[in-house]
């Protein structure tokens, strides 16, 4: 699996630019743009898992984070590790706590 991550500027006179990949383009690779958490990734495989997703950032997502597809107009999917998942440019993750607890660390 190969990831680019995109660098984040606020400036708009300059674009964001990807880091450079692990490895040169091939030829006939297809490149598919994803956001994680707001940031931008690269990736070339048409199909991954919920666990192959969570390793596409640099830290990996840990196991006490759900993930979860954005879609437009409809509830959000959780995505499970073992969950095939199409990909196309444009999808967008997020992740949050897999457990919510409020008032858990308030003072008695």
């Amino acid at each position: 699996m190969t990831a680019e991550r995109h660098e984040r500027t606020d400036d708009p006179t300059r674009p964001n630019r990807p880091t450079p990949p692990d490895r040169p383009t091939r030829p006939g690779r297809t490149d598919y743009h994803i956001k994680i958490d707001r940031e931008r990734y690269v990736v070339t495989e048409r199909e991954l898992t919920g666990a192959q997703i969570r390793q596409v950032p640099p830290t990996p997502i840990p196991e006490d984070r759900d993930l979860f597809l954005i879609v437009p107009g409809h509830p959000d999917d959780k995505i499970e590790d073992d969950q095939k998942v199409e990909i196309r440019d444009g999808l967008r993750f997020f992740t949050a706590p897999g457990t919510i607890n409020p008032g858990a660390n308030q003072p008695e």
